[in-house]
């Protein structure tokens, strides 16, 4: 009888073809990482930050041959015992029939199979295991928190640091015991140690061995994963109290239960191997055993713990979960940072305007203006000069002290779009060797608008400030437009790394002849200067090996074959700061707005970098990327990684030089032992000390936006400490809606202002936002961030539980209803133009609110950005005292009056709506002024549209004019007769009507 073969045979052409095919998918492969691996090693050696690139790589070899040989060897072990074991004489049966044509197949090669098998899982574990380089540098260098677990006394590091791995390891071996019961199981299977038909045992003594060793391996594993668990309990979610961390039921049934598992699996283990081998010999008892381990894990493990919470622990919860409501709020306050933030109450009982308003010098000169967000656009059209210049779309807030005062300042970098180039310029030569860098740094006092409408330019001037004003047609008005020198100098004003650049934006640059410049530099006249790359920053790539490695790297013949590419050429990559930052400390999670600073006379990026952790005990977990979401996300910030955190500490703060790409680490948090840990693990020079901040550098640090989100969202919740109101969850706070949109379910975002809260001692720069109660919209606190002698500093204005104060989105309701003022608003607002909102900024200020919320129009023409032109105002309640003003000066002298015509017996209310709320129909002078106004409008909006600096300002000068006969025939219309009594509607203020073109305020 002829025995056929499972596996036909190849044929040796079919063999080489697939040997070739092999190889050169290896090859290739191979080729691909080393052209990667060397890349990375030329770009890290640039930055100097070469510890970075070889302990990354060593940890991850090291973790992939442990592990990968560890499981190779265990499986590969455990198939070649199985064989071993193998019986000599096997019964007859059909089964053993059947099976012998596998075992013919495999016995002459069954080496080569256990080697391949072994191998395969070898690769695959190993490829997971240098994945945890993280958690393994974590774990050899971590130290202690000085902080213990409320619940062992554990010290929180060995949480922070040792618990990851260890559990991750406890992983790997269940995986290596569970592959090889699987692999030993099939072969004992294959070659006759166990058997499913014919007569006497069903498996071989030997078989039986291995086998069950294994499976007591695994129980004895199982032991070890109860102990883990024991700890791990600290970081769960407790349902009974909507915290995290171990609560009355887990420390009290479900935590003694773990450790009598443990003991029963250790007994159990110890069953097995003693009744399959050395008793009774065979897997009856063992069974039993396994079967009373699966009982105890459901009874003791599931259904007491089960029955403590539901018959002892709901009907009383708030009494029992209480001391563990109040660990999840100490943990969380801790991790977070909470626990140093100030809270200190507001009374924010006076509803009337004070006089102080007027005399003010350290909240009302400094309310910002501009919108980061909305005057990027015309940061955009009027410093643009060429289209491929872009800002972003939005842009950043900063304070410099200009002729010995400070102030904030909205910055951005007039940076190369490449996506903006046209089809001519999009060349490869244009993109990556002519169009290499933008140019300056553009600022504009955050507090003043000027012609028309427009920020108050003072840096960042291409050439000439005058001569720049006259070519862009803004000399049409007396009005002074922009800064006549540079107030925020660079002394390198180019920008060869910025936010605008992509992975793929590289540049090449330098050249042999220094004559020969071939990189656009700056738009003059007709023209343009060029200019020569002179930093230290790039990869030279003057030899032929370098222009070859590039070339395959970014698959780009032109490396070799262009002109453009010479002995001293360079090429700067990876030129997003953020990016660039990431690579470096890889270990960081970056803060979504970086931001540009002059320092010294350079610009510098700079960049958040917080450390983070997962399993701080008792702290509250959350997800970075939802907490840190709101109306900017994705709009000028880059969106955070949907990241698990319970700890995260501001440690790191990254400095990125925009002309030559230089990178800086300098720790900010002394006392955090995560970045500690981190420092260490690369040789412990990585991070620059504190002390060796700069202190130029030092005065532009920010108290950075995410996190400041983060503790936000956390205050919300945790500024309540005593557990049982916690539970009951009456005295949370939310973050409010977008006031202008707030259907649109988005956040508010914060706001950075240079102002001073109730009780500083003078104005700080500062990130600012307003919580209202959870389900409410009136005001519930204002919380800000800042720092203090170079010390974060968090603190709280808590307002009454019934205070009469409206939140943003009631504020926003209330000014834009009002009748006077949606009467003029109407007037800004047609099918050619629409109104857009700013920054609604709620400022605390003589014991009650002020709000400032600026009004910016926007034409249908293309292109044309918004321009401030109101500036909507209110104080107290948010609904009492409401004005339209030209600007920020006009509107305090408006509110101080409504003030004092409430104070004044018989007066009419403030906000200038006739009783029944609707407003009185126009006629006479006042309709003839309203159509005058009208007119104005429309040649307003034409002459912007036309294109006509001469004529758009003869319109805005003739809209102003009679905006001010509006103004004067509603008092006209409003004052009461000679010897009348007051009575019915007040007059309206200028605020209710406004100008065009506001005058500078601040």
């Amino acid at each position: 009888m002829r025995s056929s073969s499972p596996l036909p045979r190849m044929s040796r052409r079919g063999r080489v073809t697939i040997g070739v095919l092999v190889g050169v998918f290896v090859l290739f492969t191979l080729l691909g990482w080393g052209v990667q691996a060397w890349t990375d090693w030329l770009w890290f050696d640039e930055v100097r930050y070469t510890q970075v690139f070889t302990g990354v790589l060593a940890t991850r070899l090291l973790l992939f041959l442990a592990v990968g040989l560890g499981m190779a060897v265990i499986v590969g072990g455990n198939l070649w015992l199985a064989h071993r074991m193998r019986p000599r004489m096997r019964p007859h049966s059909p089964e053993q029939a059947t099976l012998e044509r596998y075992r013919m197949a495999l016995g002459p090669r069954l080496g080569l199979w256990t080697a391949l098998v072994a191998g395969v899982v070898g690769l695959f574990a190993g490829l997971s295991a240098q994945s945890r380089w993280n958690q393994w540098l974590l774990f050899r260098n971590g130290g202690d928190f000085g902080v213990k677990d409320p619940e062992f006394g554990v010290d929180v590091g060995f949480y922070v640091f040792q618990l990851p791995f260890w559990r991750y390891l406890l992983g790997v071996g269940f995986t290596a015991v569970v592959l090889s019961v699987i692999g030993a199981l099939a072969v004992h299977y294959i070659f006759g140690g166990v058997r499913l038909q014919g007569v006497g045992d069903r498996m071989t003594n030997a078989a039986r061995a291995h086998l069950s060793t294994l499976v007591a391996v695994f129980v004895l594993l199982k032991a070890i994963a109860y102990v883990l668990d024991r700890r791990a309990m600290l970081l769960e979610y407790n349902d009974g109290a909507n915290v995290y961390g171990a609560g009355y039921a887990d420390v009290n049934a479900l935590l003694p239960a773990k450790e009598i598992l443990a003991y029963i699996s250790i007994v159990v283990a110890i069953a097995i191997i003693v009744f399959s081998n050395a008793w009774m010999r065979n897997l009856v008892w063992p069974g039993i055993s396994l079967a009373l381990l699966g009982v105890s894990a459901v009874a003791i493990g599931g259904i007491y713990p089960w029955a403590v919470q539901t018959f002892e622990v709901k009907p009383s919860a708030k009494e029992k979960e209480g001391p563990y409501i109040e660990r999840s709020i100490k943990a969380t306050r801790a991790a977070f940072g909470l626990d140093a933030a100030t809270t200190r109450p507001y009374a924010a009982s006076n509803l009337t305007p004070p006089a102080s308003l007027a005399t003010d010098t350290s909240v009302v000169p400094n309310i910002r203006l501009l919108d980061p967000q909305l005057v990027s656009e015309t940061y955009t059209q009027r410093q643009q000069v060429r289209q491929f210049y872009d800002f972003g779309e939005k842009l950043d807030v900063d304070r410099y002290a200009v002729n010995g005062k400070v102030q904030d300042y909205v910055v951005g970098l007039r940076e190369v779009n490449y996506r903006q180039l046209t089809a001519q310029q999009n060349t490869w030569i244009n993109r990556h060797t002519v169009f290499t860098h933008g140019y300056g740094l553009v600022a504009a006092p955050g507090n003043r608008v000027v012609c028309g409408g427009q920020p108050f330019f003072v840096s960042g001037f291409l050439g000439d400030p005058q001569e720049q004003q006259k070519q862009e047609g803004q000399a049409q008005t007396n009005e002074q437009c922009a800064a006549q020198t540079e107030q925020v100098p660079a002394k390198q004003p180019r920008v060869y790394y910025g936010e605008r650049m992509d992975e793929g934006d590289y540049a090449i640059v330098g050249q042999t002849d220094p004559e020969r410049k071939a990189e656009f530099d700056r738009p003059v006249g007709e023209g343009g200067e060029s200019y020569t790359y002179t930093g230290e920053g790039g990869v030279e790539i003057g030899s032929f090996t370098r222009r070859l490695l590039y070339a395959i790297k970014e698959q780009e013949s032109n490396f070799l074959l262009s002109d453009a590419v010479n002995e001293n050429s360079k090429l700067l990559y990876v030129r997003n700061p953020r990016d660039r930052v990431e690579k470096v400390a890889p270990f960081l999670t970056l803060d979504g707005d970086p931001y540009p600073a002059v320092v010294d006379g350079r610009i510098q990026w700079i960049v958040d970098g917080y450390t983070t952790a997962a399993t701080y005990p008792y702290a509250e977990r959350i997800n970075l990327q939802e907490q840190t979401a709101d109306e900017l996300t994705g709009r000028g910030t880059f969106q955070l990684a949907r990241e698990n955190v319970n700890y995260i500490r501001n440690s790191v703060k990254a400095t990125v030089d925009a002309y030559d790409g230089t990178v800086r680490l300098y720790e900010f948090d002394e006392t955090d032992p995560v970045l500690k840990a981190w420092n260490k693990a690369f040789g412990g020079d990585l991070v620059l000390p504190k002390a060796e901040i700069p202190v130029e550098l030092a005065e532009h640090f920010r108290y950075p936006a995410d996190l400041f989100k983060v503790q936000r969202n956390l205050l919300t919740r945790f500024h309540v400490t005593d557990p049982g109101d916690f539970y009951s969850a009456q005295d949370f706070w939310q973050v409010p809606n977008v006031p202008d949109a707030p259907d649109t379910g988005q956040k508010q975002p914060p706001y950075y202002l240079f102002t001073q809260f109730p009780g500083q001692e003078s104005p700080r720069f500062q990130l600012t936002s307003a919580l209202t109660p959870n389900g409410r919209e009136n005001l519930a606190a204002l919380v800000s961030g800042s720092y203090v002698d170079g010390q974060p500093k968090l603190e709280v204005l808590d307002l009454p539980d019934q205070t009469r104060v409206s939140g943003p989105v009631q504020v926003h309701q209330s000014m834009t209803n009002n009748a006077n003022i949606r009467q003029q608003l109407n007037l800004l607002q047609s099918q050619q133009a629409q109104v857009q909102y700013g920054n609604l900024l709620s400022l605390p200020f003589g014991d009650g609110m002020l709000y400032v919320e600026p009004v910016y129009v926007k034409t249908a023409a293309q292109n044309a950005p918004p321009l401030l032109q109101r500036v909507l105002m209110s104080y107290g309640d948010g609904g009492s005292y409401v004005v339209l003003a030209n600007n920020v000066a006009d509107g305090i002298k408006q509110l101080i009056e409504q003030g004092k015509q409430a104070a004044t017996p018989g007066a009419p209310p403030p906000g200038g709506t006739p009783p029944g709320g609707t407003p009185p129909a126009l006629t006479g002078e006042l309709a003839a002024a309203a159509d005058r106004v009208q007119t104005a409008i429309t040649e307003v909006r034409a002459a912007q549209t036309s294109g006509d600096f001469e004529r758009y300002g003869r319109a805005l000068k003739a809209l102003d004019e009679a905006l001010t006969a509006f103004q004067q025939a509603q008092r006209a219309a409003a004052a009461p007769a000679p010897g009348a009594t007051p009575s019915g509607s007040p007059p309206a203020s200028p605020a209710a009507s406004g100008s065009a073109a506001p005058t500078p305020s601040g």
